[in-house]
């Protein structure tokens, strides 16, 4: 299990949807160790929950078919190459400090802007294709202006919910049932009940922690546990709650939090190994590797506890007319999440003038137009920011 997924970890580049496309031609069509309509459903299950989408599709194939220790060698082989190359990326950050370095370094935060606006874009044209929807967006902008911080963006993801429940209910899907899964409805509300009590008495400690240690390690794995708990769609969707969670509080600056999210673009699997990158450089003290362990773990813990939960209960859920609507308001929400970010603090961040906006707007038509591969236009920015410096 650890050897197939570490195939994909080290070759699986262009995000989430890509990651998925990989796993369906690697364990679907030529190891065949699920069929068609079981791996949909898995994917569908994971796009519901929160988390890293494409890392939850892992872990489940590898629970499904080898038990915990499958789930935890295919996560662990599929993070750990992107997860890496980001740490090496954070402990060699101060040679980005001037020169060329700087100029690198700018070239990554604009190469955000192209991604983030084409995350933005895609995820308007699929969860947002109706005027309700649109509208729930909207409001979700609103909220998060409003309310700065981590706060409005929970309220806008809880509002888009609600009036999902109300406005969204009219196209609801006859879905047919699944296959048993091999997990146990007793093992399922275990790891809904940690989740939980995680989520609720991690935020305790944190505060004393931080009281008599600064920004200690526990306040760090909190950080980055409601991070990976609160966020839905995954992928980009993440950029505005580690911002609020990391950037806010002071642990790190916006433009290392920036060059590390476009880092992140040009490195194969999962974009949440971001969290690596911003474990080891966050400030005061500098936590290096054990931080970047404590961003990565608390960052994939939530969404691999609701994979558990969620698997027994997941058949008898997904046919409820009110989740399906819920879910489709939370989703509307996410991406006026993600649209506020992409102002703030992405371009207002990045693009200084005439020839950075020239520059971003290239990469987003190279991304949507030319669908031109991540890594690509992250070299291609980079020295474009170069020759501009």
């Amino acid at each position: 299990m650890f050897r197939a997924f570490l195939k994909l970890g080290v070759s699986a580049f262009g995000g989430p949807i890509a990651h998925l496309g990989y796993f369906r031609d690697e364990f679907v069509t030529r190891r065949r160790w699920v069929d068609e309509a079981g791996y949909a459903d898995l994917v569908a299950l994971c796009q519901f929950l929160p988390g890293p989408a494409s890392s939850q599709v892992g872990f489940a194939l590898g629970l499904m078919r080898a038990g915990p220790l499958g789930g935890l060698a295919a996560w662990t082989a599929f993070t750990l190459p992107s997860a890496i190359l980001l740490i090496l990326f954070a402990a060699g950050a101060s040679a980005f400090d001037s020169g060329i370095g700087a100029a690198i370094v700018h070239g990554l935060k604009i190469v955000a802007v192209a991604v983030v606006a084409q995350a933005v874009f895609g995820m308007a044209r699929s969860l947002c294709p109706d005027r309700t929807r649109a509208s729930i967006a909207v409001v979700a902008v609103v909220a998060v202006v409003a309310l700065a911080g981590s706060l409005g963006q929970i309220a806008a993801i809880v509002m888009g919910g609600l009036a999902g429940l109300w406005f969204c209910r009219a196209d609801a899907a006859v879905l047919p049932p699944i296959p048993m899964v091999p997990v146990s409805r007793t093992a399922g509300l275990v790891a809904l009940a940690v989740f939980a009590v995680l989520l609720i008495l991690l935020p305790v400690f944190a505060a004393m922690d931080s009281a008599t240690n600064g920004a200690g390690p526990v306040a760090l794995f909190d950080a980055f546990y409601r991070a990976g708990a609160l966020v839905f769609g995954g992928g980009h969707v993440v950029l505005p709650l580690l911002q609020a969670f990391v950037v806010e509080p002071g642990w790190a600056s916006d433009d290392a939090f920036l060059a590390g999210y476009g880092a992140a673009q040009a490195v194969p699997g999962p974009l949440f190994t971001f969290a690596a990158y911003l474990g080891a450089i966050a400030s005061p003290q500098g936590y290096g590797l054990p931080g970047a362990v404590i961003g990565l773990v608390a960052i994939s813990l939530p969404g691999l506890l609701l994979v558990v939960a969620a698997l027994p209960f997941w058949d008898e859920f997904r046919r409820r007319v009110t989740a399906q609507a819920a879910m489709r308001g939370a989703n509307a929400a996410v991406v006026g999440i993600l649209g506020a970010a992409l102002y703030d603090p992405v371009f207002v961040s990045a693009v200084r003038g005439p020839a950075d906006f020239a520059l971003a707007l290239a990469g987003f038509v190279a991304l949507v137009v030319w669908k031109a591969p991540p890594w690509t236009v992250v070299l291609a920015c980079a020295l474009a920011s170069i020759a501009i410096a």
